[in-house]
């Protein structure tokens, strides 16, 4: 066996620079005189400072056969997002980050708890069997508001409920979701 043992292992988890490079979906992070490539999604990449600017990013490491990857994340549930959904058979870095650049993780998670496979499929390159796996694999992983498994399903489906409703009365999804963010969890659709 040629893997390295767990405790020789090397992982980059977290990386805090200068932000030197901008160019979607790559930036280029400077951090004490090294300068580190790593693929964001478009949420994070929005968000970004302007160059020059101190950054901290979640560092998610992919190695390969062919290299080593780094892909950052602005926050730590947007991370544990990806990494649900590189478990997927068939998703790999670039669908995921894909996924995370069509719908921030509270979208992502709404998405999943009302299986919303149309939301999906109007990511590029997400066909509907794709999505019909991703709404079915990740079903109780994410929840709104944390980016993690809930123990209260009754809250998400209530929130479920309340968004369609949203989206009856003609509010955009965007909308929708600020407005579900600023009720008490436990209001009912009523």
């Amino acid at each position: 066996d040629t893997r390295c043992p767990p405790e020789n292992r090397i992982m980059i988890g977290r990386l805090s620079g200068r932000l030197i490079g901008k160019q979607p979906p790559a930036i280029l992070l400077d951090v004490q005189g090294v300068g580190y490539e790593v693929d964001v999604s478009m949420n994070t990449f929005c968000e970004l400072p302007a160059l020059d600017a101190p950054v901290t990013l979640h560092i998610h490491m992919a190695v390969r056969e062919d290299g080593h990857f780094l892909y950052g994340f602005l926050s730590e549930s947007e991370r544990t997002a990806f990494r649900q959904l590189i478990k997927i058979s068939g998703v790999g870095a670039r669908m995921a980050l894909a996924v995370l650049s069509g719908l921030n993780v509270d979208e992502l998670a709404a998405a999943i708890a009302r299986q919303d496979v149309a939301c999906f499929t109007r990511i590029p390159g997400i066909g509907k069997k794709t999505a019909e796996r991703l709404c079915l694999e990740l079903k109780g992983k994410l929840a709104p508001d944390l980016g993690i498994a809930s123990g209260k399903p009754q809250v998400i489906e209530a929130s479920s409920e309340i968004l369609q409703a949203l989206l009856a009365l003609g509010y955009s999804e965007k909308e929708a979701h600020l407005a579900l963010k600023q009720i008490p969890p436990d209001t009912t659709v009523s």
